[in-house]
């Protein structure tokens, strides 16, 4: 008996926990993404170059950037829609949208949260439009989980200005960048620094090689004396407190993100076992196959009814920092799985960029440990539930 397919999340019919303003701004970024970017992600990937800001002002006119925040040329969403927004841009492709989710949960962000009023007004609706491009720098090359231990110094001088040494390491958006919000050791605890990049002494490189989120810009700062005046050191933020802040706020779009590869993957792998023969007989009407699919579609479903749960509690404004780590260790490591998975199903023909697959897998396993390792944030909800810290 053959019967017409209901699409994975159908099953559960997730659609009908979304309101109608957050379901047509999701619809809207999928088409986007169908048209715009679907047509030209596996050339971007296979070059690794990406048209940052091009896309930017298109992310920019579509309202995505800085979507969440309240004025400033922001469209003031509900943080649900803007999970939605991060989950069919990651069905796309992860890299596409790191862009977006650096821009706004950590450069824009961290100007919103921790920024002066002339901050925010020299910087976000130009962001917020697309027309400047920030970037994060927090981590190092020696200090990844451990941001405490970070070697860039920032010290003040008989005159108040800034002088400002050091380096960061894996920083999205970083060679392209017009700003980049800089974190740094000073006597004052770590502080936070607005950083426009024509600068004297900073400088980017662009990493190249990579095997994984190929369609983004990734970079390494170098800050030799950069002089700043004594108005750019962020002035509501001391410690680390402000940063991570920031790091939950991006990982709140991980979590519809990693959904929205993992969506695609299981879609992409269900049409595909639909349409082939094995001997003589459609791949998807075998017991293995379906076995296979229906794991992973109650995976999917688990991590789509996980990130709207969140969603809620986040535009209640109550969601704990530890709830938002098992939403990113749960949903990077089921769709990392889901990708792994259904390659298999595809056998040959999925380790081709006329599939999405590996480009999904490859870039999941950077999802999986960038914003905080899994090993992270598994001793964050430890220390939640024990009220004892493993991290030292």
């Amino acid at each position: 008996m053959v019967s017409a397919p209901l699409a994975p999340l159908a099953l559960l019919d997730t659609d009908s926990l979304i309101s109608a303003e957050d379901r047509a701004i999701r619809d809207t970024v999928r088409s986007f993404v169908d048209d715009r970017l679907r047509p030209e992600i596996a050339d971007w990937y296979e070059t690794g170059e990406v048209p940052v800001r091009e896309l930017a002002l298109e992310f920019g006119k579509l309202g995505l950037l800085g979507m969440k925040l309240e004025g400033y040329g922001c469209a003031g969403t509900s943080a649900t829609a803007y999970g939605l927004a991060c989950m069919e841009l990651e069905a796309g492709d992860s890299g596409l949208r790191s862009i977006a989710s650096v821009q706004s949960s950590l450069a824009m962000q961290a100007i919103y949260a921790h920024g002066s009023e002339e901050q925010k007004d020299a910087w976000l609706p130009r962001m917020a439009t697309g027309e400047a491009i920030g970037c994060f720098g927090l981590t190092e090359p020696d200090f990844g989980s451990n941001p405490g231990g970070m070697r860039t110094r920032a010290r003040q001088d008989a005159g108040g200005d800034w002088v400002l040494t050091g380096n960061k390491m894996w920083i999205t958006n970083g060679s392209v960048a017009d700003v980049a919000v800089v974190w740094a050791q000073t006597e004052d605890k770590v502080r936070g620094f607005v950083v426009p990049t024509d600068t004297a002494g900073f400088s980017a490189t662009t990493i190249k090689h990579k095997m994984s989120l190929r369609a983004s810009v990734t970079s390494e700062l170098a800050m030799d004396d950069v002089r700043l005046p004594a108005d750019a050191v962020l002035p509501h933020a001391r410690g680390l407190a402000g940063p991570l802040s920031c790091l939950t706020e991006a990982r709140f779009g991980i979590i519809f993100g990693s959904i929205g590869a993992a969506r695609d993957c299981l879609e992409t792998t269900i049409a595909y076992a639909r349409e082939r023969e094995i001997f003589d007989k459609q791949l998807a009407a075998y017991q293995l196959t379906q076995a296979k699919l229906a794991d992973m579609t109650v995976e999917l479903g688990k991590g789509m009814l996980l990130a709207l749960h969140l969603g809620r509690l986040k535009d209640a404004g109550h969601v704990e920092p530890a709830a938002i780590s098992i939403g990113k260790l749960n949903n990077t490591r089921e769709a990392l799985a889901i990708a792994r998975e259904c390659r298999t199903v595809l056998g040959a023909a999925g380790i081709t960029l006329d599939y999405p697959l590996m480009r999904h897998a490859n870039n999941l396993e950077s999802v999986l440990t960038y914003e905080g390792t899994s090993e992270v944030h598994q001793l964050v909800i430890g220390q939640a539930v024990t009220g004892a810290s493993a991290f030292r």
